[in-house]
C-alpha cells in the first residue's frame, strides 16, 4: 500500500489521487436530474451496502451537468468503497480500525487560519441578498422520488458547546425546507450537538452552527466516532488531524460566531433556532424522510428544529458532495469507526486476544460486528464472549456479534458463515440481551413487532459464538494446502494486483 495520506488535503486532492488509479473515479457529462435521477444511476454504478438489489461495489463518479445548477459538481459515492477509503487514508484496508484507533488516541487539534486563506469563502451569498435561495445555490439531491425534500446527506456540522466553549463536529439528516431553512435530525441522546442545543434553548438562545460539505475524506470517517470513545468534549476534528498528522484548518464564519472547515467546498452559516419545529415533509406530504443505513426509507419526522440560514460560502467551480444513505458509503463512514471503538475498548481489556473487527455492510457498519478472535490457552474460553460483551459497550447501537477463530477472515463473508455453519449450535452458542437500547432506525425494534419489547428503539441484542472450544481445537484444523506464488502462474491476475493474499 502506498502511504498516499501526505498528499491529500481537500476534497479535490483526494480525488486528483483517485484519477490516477484505474476503476476508482469516473465522471459524466450527461445531464442529470438531482431529483432522484443522480442516486438511481449510481445505485447501479456501486453503491452496495443494504441499498436494494441488483447494486454492487464501485467507483465514485461525478455528475459535471447537473440540471438547475450550471457551475456546480454533484460526487457520489466517494466513500462506498473500503479499498478507496483505505487508498486515501494511507493504510491496507483490512487496518483501517487500527489506523482509526490510532489517530483518535494521539489527537491533533485543529487550528484557525486566517479568512483570506480560506478556500471556502472565494463565493459569498448573503441570506438578505436579493434572490437568495440554499435550494438553487446548492444541487442537493433527493435519493428517491418520495424524498420528503433535497437533503444535504454529507454535511459536516460544526457548533460548540454554549456554556463550556468546546466544539465538536457530526453528520446529521438536513433537509432543505425554504429558501433560507434547513430542518435537522438529531437522534435523541446519541450526538453532541444535541446537548449543545438543550443547552441553547433552555437559555432562550439560537446555537450558532455551521455546515461544511466536500471536505478531506479523513474528516468524513473521523466524524462519525461516537461516545463513548469519544466523549463529551472530544473534537473528531482532532482525530482527522491525527489520521493525517497535519491539524485541520478552520476558519472563523462571516456572519457568526463560530468557525467551519477552511477548504471545504460549501460551507453554510446558520443558526439552529431554540423555539421552531417543522415537519420533515412539510413540502412534499409523502409520510417519507429519506432512504437510511438500514435499507428502508426512513419516517417523515413531525418535529424537527431548524437552522436559519444566515449565509452560503463555497470554492470557485464548488463540488456538491452527497452519498446514498443504505450505501456502502454509510458503512465505511460509520462502520470504521465502529471497528475502532470496539479494537479499543477490548485492547484495553484483554490484551492481544482481539485479531481484527469487521462492522458488516449487512449492517451498515452499526447492527452487525464480526470479531475475529484467538484463545491461546485453556482460560481463554469465555473470553470470547466477554470480548463481545466489550464490544456491546463500546458501541451502544450494535444489534448482533458474530465471533470467529483466528483462521476465520471476518472480511468474507462467506468464511464467516462458514464458521456460522460448522462451528455453532444454536442451542449452546447463542447469547440473547434482552430490553436493551439499541437504534431507533430498525423497523423490527418496535413493540408491533416484538409485543416484549417495552418502546421503539429497544432490541434483543444476540451474540453468536462461532469459535471452537479450546479443548476441541484440534478437531477443527482446515485443511492445508500447498503454500505457493500464485503470480508465476497467473501473472495477469497477481501481477496487476486484482488479487491480494489470495482475496480479490
Amino acid at each position: 500500500m502506498v502511504k498516499e495520506k501526505e498528499k491529500i488535503t481537500d476534497l479535490r486532492s483526494a480525488l486528483a489521487l483517485l484519477r490516477t488509479i484505474p476503476g476508482q473515479l469516473i465522471e459524466t457529462d450527461e445531464p442529470a436530474d438531482p431529483h432522484a435521477e443522480i442516486s438511481g444511476v449510481y445505485r447501479y454504478v456501486g453503491a452496495g451496502g443494504t441499498v436494494q438489489r441488483p447494486t454492487q461495489t464501485g467507483p465514485a463518479m461525478i455528475f459535471n451537468n447537473v440540471k438547475g445548477n450550471e457551475d456546480a459538481r454533484v460526487l457520489i459515492g466517494l466513500l462506498a468503497s473500503r479499498e478507496r477509503v483505505a487508498l486515501m487514508l494511507g493504510a491496507e484496508p483490512q487496518r483501517l480500525g487500527f489506523l482509526l484507533n490510532e489517530a483518535v488516541t494521539h489527537p491533533i487539534e485543529p487550528i484557525t487560519i486566517e479568512q483570506t486563506e480560506a478556500l471556502c469563502q472565494e463565493v459569498v451569498h448573503y441570506a438578505n441578498e436579493r434572490g437568495f435561495d440554499i435550494r438553487k445555490l446548492l444541487p442537493a439531491p433527493t435519493n428517491t422520488e418520495e424524498d420528503a425534500g433535497p437533503y444535504i446527506t454529507l454535511g459536516m456540522c460544526y457548533a460548540s458547546d454554549p456554556e463550556t466553549g468546546e466544539s465538536d463536529v457530526t453528520i446529521h439528516r438536513l433537509c432543505l425546507q425554504s429558501k433560507d431553512e434547513i430542518s435537522m435530525y438529531i437522534v435523541p441522546g446519541a450526538r453532541h450537538l444535541g446537548v449543545f442545543h438543550e443547552k441553547a434553548e433552555k437559555a432562550g438562545k439560537p446555537l450558532p452552527i455551521s455546515i461544511s460539505i466536500g471536505v478531506d475524506p479523513a474528516i468524513e470517517i473521523a466524524a462519525c466516532f461516537e461516545p463513548p470513545t469519544t466523549p463529551l468534549g472530544y473534537n473528531e476534528l482532532s482525530a482527522a488531524g491525527a489520521i493525517r498528522n497535519r491539524a485541520v484548518e478552520l476558519v472563523q464564519c462571516l456572519t457568526m460566531n463560530e468557525k467551519a472547515i477552511a477548504n471545504a467546498e460549501y460551507v453554510i452559516e446558520g443558526e439552529l433556532l431554540y423555539d421552531v419545529r417543522v415537519r420533515e415533509d412539510q413540502n412534499t406530504n409523502t409520510g417519507k424522510a429519506m432512504p437510511e443505513f438500514p435499507g428502508y426509507t426512513g419516517p417523515a419526522n413531525p418535529q424537527l428544529p431548524i437552522i436559519k440560514v444566515k449565509a452560503v460560502t463555497h470554492r470557485r467551480n464548488p463540488i456538491m458532495q452527497t452519498c446514498i444513505g443504505p450505501s456502502e458509503e454509510h458503512v465505511n463512514m460509520a462502520g470504521i469507526p465502529t471497528e475502532a471503538s470496539i479494537i479499543k475498548m477490548v485492547e484495553k481489556a484483554m490484551p492481544g486476544r482481539l485479531i481484527n473487527v469487521y462492522a458488516h455492510s449487512a449492517g451498515g457498519g452499526k447492527y452487525m460486528a464480526v470479531l475475529q478472535f484467538k484463545k491461546s490457552v485453556p482460560s481463554d474460553e469465555g473470553r470470547q464472549r466477554q470480548a463481545a460483551l466489550l464490544a456491546f459497550a463500546a458501541f451502544s447501537e450494535l444489534k448482533h456479534i458474530i465471533i470467529v477463530d483466528e483462521d476465520v477472515d471476518p472480511f468474507d463473508s462467506n468464511d464467516v458463515l462458514w464458521a456460522l455453519n460448522t462451528r455453532y449450535q444454536g442451542d449452546v452458542d447463542t447469547i440473547f440481551i434482552p430490553g436493551v437500547r439499541c437504534h431507533p432506525l430498525d423497523p423490527s425494534q418496535s413493540p408491533e413487532y416484538n409485543p416484549l419489547l417495552h418502546g421503539k428503539g429497544i432490541s434483543c441484542k444476540v451474540i453468536f459464538d462461532c469459535t471452537v472450544p479450546f479443548h476441541l481445537k484440534e478437531h477443527f484444523k482446515r485443511s492445508k494446502f500447498k503454500e505457493m506464488n500464485p503470480a508465476r502462474f497467473a501473472p495477469e491476475l497477481f501481477d496487476k494486483g486484482l488479487y491480494v493474499d489470495g482475496r480479490n
